[in-house]
């Protein structure tokens, strides 16, 4: 057993309560300034970020979900060889690193997050030639690979689990939590009890999500061995990082009702990812998000991740995943803002994103879908991808796609969306259960990508997909998009040449301006070269005043006039200002 890294203790810290509408959202920090403060990240606040750390704002990365992006086979799933003929769509988008959801051998229960062997490739997706030459085509394009790392569970079909179940007396039966009786009253993420009945052992083991997940028990020192070949296996290959999903449940305590955030969780991360071997590697979590997990998860000589994902902003108002809810875009800045004041303070990375393959689209959950979509969604693009951080985009985005509206159950895939209707049918009308799943389903982000407007959308030739198209993919498809003079995709493209072509936005300071005022997102970016001022206004036009006055560099709009003056709904513009 390799022995885990030890790390500094934490900074003291005291706890603020922010309120934002509905959500109350407990804050861990060391000092924090109260939102609306105004400039928090002045030079020297921080000490100087080591160089593995702040080469990671160079990264703009691009989530892939596979079976969704581009068929090659002709299956109608998309594959390992449909992802390499893209890549050079990615990169003329600006995109210079890939992140892959699940690719490896899986029974599919949970669209491959159900591992059955961490080494292998599905047959779904290709081969491991096929792997190697997607690998190999990405770096010779200046793009890195970052693989997603599901280490809480394995499949049920796993070798491990396989021989686990069958006998208590196997060496592989510790590799997995088992128990005479359900040791807790937890319900599973989809639905259900977390205890499942085993009659071969007459036992329990625990399963945090499906019946076909079941969890792996971190506390067995050669678990922690068999994750770290894995990742070294990769590595080896030459993958230049991971997505950790949920990696929070891998250390848990029954005793205090601790299903994930247990005793053992730093010293877990440390183990596997604090090796030296492993400094230049990149690694996002998906982990509890208070400040204090996050300072000793991701402080930079904690040796344990280099960042992690902070979903906050994209449940603000959200009583439940199938609720519609009104116009929050102020409640999202605020959450914005306080997380960008956190992790400068700290000299933290910070993660941008607004959309990915656990959500439905952020722009029909918080923006304008409708009439305004175009505007919306590329207000959201300056907004978020200007700001300090690693910007993380999902397929689909760049062209502004919306959620789709489906009268059938048939259309859906989602275990979670069909696990919830179950659980709710009987207590709702069919009508508002298919209205709320068309809202809330996980399947809005992962249908097939639109390439064009054609019958097939120039995603397979097969005759009908795995999932069926969204349901406005004829008018929300690349290549029209592409033509418009309002294209989404055109302006995400010239987003992300900003951020290339100025080192203010990849590394400089953040001022926000207007802290006070409502319905608008204004902030500067500078360095000592030169300073750069974003202005988003949201849902209702108003008129904006002082601000800094520069060169436009970009809008969403025909705008000519200077920054300040009259906005319409969601339009933005970003300005060079003169020092």
């Amino acid at each position: 057993m390799g022995k885990a890294t030890n790390a500094p203790p934490l900074p003291s810290i005291k706890t603020l309560t922010f309120p934002f509408g509905s959500d109350t959202i407990k804050r861990r920090t060391k000092g924090l300034p109260l939102k609306g403060k105004g400039h928090f990240a002045k030079k020297g606040q921080c000490r100087k970020m080591k160089k593995e750390f702040s080469d990671c704002y160079d990264l703009v990365v691009y989530q892939i979900y596979p079976r969704s992006f581009c068929d090659a086979n002709g299956d109608g799933v998309g594959d390992l060889l449909g992802i390499l003929s893209k890549l050079d769509y990615i990169k003329e988008l600006g995109a210079n690193a890939i992140w892959l959801c699940p690719i490896f051998k899986s029974p599919q229960c949970d669209n491959g997050y159900d591992i059955s062997d961490y080494k292998d490739i599905d047959s779904l997706y290709g081969t491991m030639q096929d792997f190697d030459a997607l690998l190999a085509a990405a770096h010779q394009k200046g793009i890195k690979v970052i693989m997603d790392f599901v280490a809480n569970h394995t499949s049920s079909e796993h070798e491990w689990f396989k021989r686990a179940r069958s006998s208590k007396e196997d060496p592989y039966h510790d590799y997995y939590y088992w128990a005479d009786k359900p040791l807790t009253d937890w319900k599973a993420e989809f639905g259900g009890s977390v205890w499942e009945y085993n009659s071969a052992t007459n036992e329990y083991y625990l399963h945090s999500f499906a019946v076909g997940q079941p969890d792996v028990n971190w506390n067995n020192p050669k678990v922690r061995e068999e994750y770290k070949a894995i990742v070294d296996f990769w590595v080896e290959k030459g993958v230049d990082g991971f997505r950790c999903d949920v990696l929070d449940h891998i250390s848990k305590d029954f005793e205090k009702g601790l299903r994930r955030n247990g005793p053992h969780l730093h010293e877990y991360i440390r183990e596997v990812f604090g090796r030296e071997h492993l400094t230049n590697l990149y690694t996002v979590g998906e982990a509890e998000t208070t400040e204090e997990s996050i300072l000793a998860t991701c402080g930079q000589d904690r040796k344990e991740l280099k960042s992690v994902f902070q979903f906050t902003h994209l449940t603000v108002g959200r009583q439940g995943r199938y609720t519609p809810v009104p116009h929050c875009m102020d409640q999202v800045k605020d959450i914005l803002k306080d997380w960008e004041t956190f992790t400068v303070k700290h000299d933290l990375l910070y993660v941008l994103l607004t959309d990915n393959h656990d959500r439905p689209w952020f722009n029909s959950r918080t923006g304008n879908d409708g009439a305004l979509r175009y505007e919306s969604a590329t207000n959201t693009a300056a907004m978020v991808f200007l700001l300090k951080g690693i910007p993380f985009l999902y397929q689909g985005q760049e062209i502004g796609c919306a959620n789709s509206y489906f009268s059938d159950l048939s259309a859906f895939n989602d275990v979670e969306c069909l696990g919830y209707y179950q659980e709710m049918k009987g207590q709702k009308s069919e009508k508002e259960l298919l209205k709320e799943i068309n809202f809330g389903s996980r399947d809005n982000t992962r249908r097939p990508f639109a390439w064009d407007g054609t019958e097939k959308h120039g995603f397979t030739s097969a005759k009908a997909p795995w999932l069926p198209y969204a349901t406005r993919s004829g008018e929300i498809n690349l290549a029209d998009d592409i033509a418009r003079e309002k294209s989404v995709w055109r302006f995400y493209k010239a987003v992300l040449t900003l951020r290339r072509e100025h080192a203010a936005i990849r590394h400089g300071d953040l001022t926000f301006l207007l802290p006070d005022r409502k319905n608008c997102f204004a902030y500067l970016r500078e360095d000592e070269k030169e300073k750069i001022a974003v202005v988003c206004n949201f849902e209702k036009g108003q008129r904006l005043e002082g601000l800094p006055e520069g060169k436009l560099l970009l809008s969403n709009s025909d705008r000519t006039q200077g920054a300040n003056g009259d906005y319409a709904p969601y339009e933005c513009a970003v300005y060079l200002i003169t020092k």
